[in-house]
């Protein structure tokens, strides 16, 4: 094989065989690998005790692998030695080869198909390729290509992103142009950008491609997992595409390559005679776009994509940081629609109410944010202001007073005005005036101070007026004075006072 120029990694497929194993036996003679031969078969095996089970068991399962043989050599034998994997897997290999019993794999039935008529079938596939550019650089592109099945009329569409529902789309709407008209139907794999789930058959789309389907003619059919055979034609072009058009191409930019590939294709894929039809794509397009539905012009939506809010209200897209009307943040599990449109960020409710637009940021890391965005705190200030200030006599100098605490210390005027109501709750209004005048006549801007000048206030008017004791005749505790009868005065003493001043006058 090697003589044939066939390379290393091919006849390790083709032999299944390790590299190194390859590696070491192309470096040897032909006597020196004769030699081998003859002595790996001299040489003793150390499951040469099992060979018969292992070759009753290929002769009924001949697809057997060597690892489920393992299983069954341990299952059926208790004294199995333990051995690795890899010889288990070389003798089963000597006994496939000593007794002509190679594996054989599940052969699929298949049958000729016969041609489709024309304008009836269309199939679709992605593929994505690494290109070069003039300078060395590596650079992935992907593509979409599609092919109408009776005339084997090709198209691909290129783009340096990977495909979403809007960019296939948008691909769709490029070719049906192309091909002047839209077939019956269109054959898919199950791809995530079509398919949302497979639910045992009942197709679940994806919301843009639902959308757009039912603006369109044509029938959609999806293949079966892994079995791409379903739309051979599709796939052939997906290999010719990177074999004949890619290959060794240089990339320079995205349009340039879309640009080629016209090229390409008007020159090469669509002008030479094919293979299996012996005719030319081209001239029986001429015939099939006959056959093809007229297309109308779709405007392509951008498709909303759903990002979780931040608790400072603001979400995370490519890197930047953008921010959302106060209040959009809800607890837990909020979020909100994006999409892009014209270099605008477009920000929306699942219901497609616009909350807030931005214009997207060149960069990583930035913040962006609205001037509308910001908290207005100055309104709740003030509701909390003239809310202590219907509490003293003289609201005015409240306010004068809290204006100043305000300027002074705009940060925590918050925490300041709750100091200043709570001390006027718990004091009186008397004392309340006086600290008040106090601090407006020595400029004191501090609800603290504010509280230490009424707490001072309160002090010294304790401490003037007399004590007081209460007494409580029940306690047993009475003063002795408290039983002293007080002299009393006889009213007739009055009125001989009072006697000869009435006859005087």
């Amino acid at each position: 094989m090697s003589r044939e120029g066939f390379s290393t990694s091919k006849i390790c497929r083709e032999l299944v065989l390790d590299w190194r194993t390859v590696r070491n036996y192309l470096a040897m003679s032909e006597a020196d690998f004769d030699s081998f031969m003859a002595s790996q078969a001299e040489r003793s095996k150390i499951l040469h005790p099992y060979e018969g089970f292992v070759k009753a068991k290929l002769q009924l399962h001949q697809d057997t692998s060597a690892a489920q043989l393992h299983d069954w050599l341990k299952e059926h034998h208790q004294d199995f030695p333990k051995v690795s994997v890899k010889t288990v897997f070389n003798f089963v290999a000597w006994v496939r080869q000593k007794y002509h019993l190679p594996r054989l794999s599940p052969v699929r039935d298949y049958e000729m198909v016969e041609e489709l008529a024309y304008g009836k079938q269309a199939q679709v596939d992605f593929g994505e390729y690494n290109l070069r550019t003039s300078d060395g650089k590596r650079v992935k592109v992907f593509f979409f290509t599609i092919v109408l099945a009776r005339s084997r009329y090709k198209y691909v569409w290129f783009t340096d992103q990977y495909f979403t529902a809007a960019l296939a789309i948008e691909a769709h709407e490029n070719a049906f142009r192309y091909f002047q008209g839209v077939p019956s139907e269109i054959v898919y794999d199950q791809d995530k950008v079509f398919i949302v789930s497979e639910n045992s058959g009942d197709i679940i789309l994806t919301s843009p491609f639902k959308a757009y389907i039912k603006e369109k003619s044509f029938t959609l059919h999806f293949c079966r997992k892994a079995d791409p055979e379903s739309k051979g034609k599709v796939e052939n072009l997906v290999k010719y595409t990177k074999q004949n058009f890619l290959y060794n191409r240089t990339f320079y930019d995205i349009e340039t390559l879309n640009m080629e590939a016209l090229a390409w294709l008007g020159r090469t894929a669509n002008a030479m005679v094919h293979n299996g039809t012996k005719k030319l794509p081209c001239a029986e397009w001429e015939i099939e776009k006959a056959f093809l539905t007229p297309t109308d012009h779709y405007v392509i939506k951008p498709s909303p994509v759903h990002y979780t809010v931040r608790k400072d209200n603001a979400i995370s897209w490519k890197g930047n940081f953008y921010s959302l009307p106060a209040g959009t943040y809800k607890g837990r599990g909020s979020s909100v629609a994006v999409m892009v449109e014209n270099d605008h960020l477009i920000v929306t409710s699942h219901e497609g109410m616009e909350i807030c637009r931005h214009s997207v940021a060149t960069g990583k890391g930035l913040k962006i944010k609205n001037t509308d965005h910001t908290r207005d705190k100055s309104t709740a200030i003030q509701e909390m202001m003239d809310q202590c200030c219907r509490l003293l006599d003289d609201p005015d100098a409240g306010m004068q007073f809290l204006h100043s605490i305000k300027k002074d210390k705009a940060r925590y005027i918050r925490d300041q005005i709750m100091i200043f109501k709570d001390t006027i709750e718990k004091t009186g209004k008397e004392i309340i005036n006086r600290a008040l005048a106090y601090c407006i006549i020595n400029q004191i801007a501090s609800a603290t101070d504010f509280k230490a000048v009424a707490g001072q206030y309160s002090l010294d008017e304790a401490q003037q007026q007399p004590k007081v004791i209460p007494l409580n005749p029940l306690s047993g505790q009475v003063p002795s004075k408290a039983h002293i009868e007080p002299a009393t005065s006889n009213i007739e003493d009055y009125e001989k006072l009072l006697k000869p001043n009435i006859n005087h006058g």
